[in-house]
């Protein structure tokens, strides 16, 4: 074992064609996330299903989200190549078959597929980058994944909309095809590891279990107060089979001889507080992407391109204040990076509540380009820290469990903002969205959203304090390296 040497951190140095097929492989996931949205009107006119296509983004969440525990214990057993490509591979599987769908519940089960790649691509990602790059470089190579998800969230849309005007919405999802070929052939070509050959035991009860539990359980923080009534039969009985699944899971695991969710990874207290940190990231961000274009559309009637721009100044943010995050953790500590990015967090947030009863397209940009600049500076130095205080052995599990928290707090976010919403447009004065209960409606969310960054607080401050991150790091795989051709 040995640490890895600084060599310059961009396309031209020697790890740069990693990085392209890392980004290439994350834009893929970051496309997908959006680019259905606007098509959804073309797809429905042509293979029907209106009442069901909402599950086109819900089952493609849900299996991305509780596949990512297991696809991130698999890399440290089995290596990150291997995960990754079979995560590629299933996801151009998906998008093949999403391209010939015959039916909405055909095109719905296979996103599922697609989910199941996008599943492990992006962690296993996250966790290459975090292998073959040092502490004082992953900040910068997290801007730039991060910015993949930034031109994503205005290229998505775009290509979506283009390709539902020309009739053609298939291409949606064939346009993946060439690119899932690219990104796998460069990772095959450029990223080389070699796993010391020893005999496993997978732990593939634990993973049933753990995957049945969390689909059941995301499934109703999804599809409560939407598809079901929070307090119906339905309702209650999926979140008590869900939770009495996930005892069997925890009494599974500590029987397990590699368990797939170690306890370990909740009884450290790095690592317990930086997911936390997660979970409040995901509900913070999916909360204003959900309701900030709702909230300009139907207070302001502004176009659906121009609410879309304004949201995108948020995933603007994340990545400027990413990328320059590794300035402030060397100098000042993860935990206090942290702190200045939450409460940067909160101002904004609160800018948006405080403003909401007046609706402005360009305050609402503002304030959203201020929130992500705060993430930016919560959510990197939290999962570095995270990654920095473990072994490559362990590095997959603790990068997938943060992810996981965070795709956790997006769903349990949108199902409580939901509530709030729907509540205040069943108690409108026309019983729907019209410009006043709008503004009403998305004011309540953008509170509750502001009430989610200063819970975050606390778990923030509830990280490990430490004067600064010193370069100094568990050992890596020393296979973990470029090709030299």
């Amino acid at each position: 074992m040995t640490t890895a040497t600084e060599e310059g951190v961009g396309f031209r140095s020697r790890r740069g064609p990693i990085l392209v097929a890392l980004m290439l492989a994350t834009g893929l996931v970051a496309i997908d996330a959006t680019i259905v949205a606007t098509a959804v009107p073309s797809i429905v006119e042509d293979i029907g299903g209106f009442a069901s296509f909402p599950w086109l983004f819900s089952a493609y969440l849900l299996a991305q989200a509780v596949s990512v525990p297991v696809y991130a214990k698999l890399s440290d057993v089995l290596g990150r190549k291997p995960v990754i490509l079979l995560g590629i591979g299933l996801f151009l599987l998906g998008s093949i078959l999403c391209g010939v769908a015959w039916s909405m519940p055909a095109l719905i089960a296979f996103r599922v597929l697609q989910g199941l790649g996008a599943g492990a691509v992006q962690p296993v990602a996250i966790t290459i980058a975090g292998d073959i790059y040092t502490l004082t470089e992953r900040a910068k190579v997290q801007g730039y994944l991060a910015s993949v998800w930034a031109v994503s969230s205005v290229v998505g849309p775009t290509l979506g909309g283009l390709f539902a005007s020309l009739g053609i919405w298939r291409w949606i999802f064939l346009i993946n095809i060439p690119l899932c070929l690219l990104a796998a052939w460069m990772l095959i070509r450029t990223f080389h590891e070699n796993v010391e050959p020893t005999k496993h035991r997978i732990d593939y009860v634990g993973a049933g279990l753990l995957t049945i539990s969390l689909s059941l359980l995301i499934l109703g923080a999804l599809q409560g107060g939407q598809a079901w009534a929070w307090n119906s039969p339905i309702s209650i009985t999926v979140f008590a089979v869900g939770a009495l699944v996930f005892v069997a899971f925890l009494l599974v695991e500590r029987k397990a001889a590699e368990p797939v969710l170690p306890p370990w990874v909740v009884s450290r207290r790095l690592l317990a507080t930086t997911a936390m940190v997660a979970f409040g990231v995901g509900a913070v961000m999916l909360g204003l992407t959900s309701y900030v274009p709702t909230f300009l559309e139907g207070a302001l009637s502004t176009s659906p391109l121009l609410a879309g721009l304004a949201l995108a100044a948020l995933t603007l943010g994340w990545p400027i204040s990413a990328s320059q995050a590794g300035r402030f953790y060397l100098r000042i500590g993860f935990r206090k990076t942290a702190i200045i990015g939450i409460l940067i967090t909160v101002i904004g947030t609160a800018v948006l509540a405080l403003t909401a009863s007046s609706p402005n397209v360009l305050l609402v940009a503002a304030a959203c380009f201020i929130v992500g600049l705060g993430l930016g500076l919560v959510a990197t130095p939290s999962l570095i820290a995270a990654q920095t205080s473990v072994e490559w052995n362990e590095r997959g599990v603790v990068t997938g469990t943060n992810l996981f928290a965070r795709s956790i707090g997006s769903a349990i976010g949108v199902a409580v903002f939901g509530a709030v919403a729907n509540a205040i447009y069943a108690n409108g004065p026309s019983g729907g969205p019209d410009p006043q209960t709008t503004v009403q409606a998305s004011g309540a969310v953008f509170l509750a959203v502001l009430a989610s960054a200063v819970l975050t607080v606390a778990a923030v401050l509830a990280m490990p304090a430490e004067s600064k991150a010193g370069t100094t790091e568990p050992a890596r795989n020393p296979s973990s390296e470029p090709a030299n051709d």
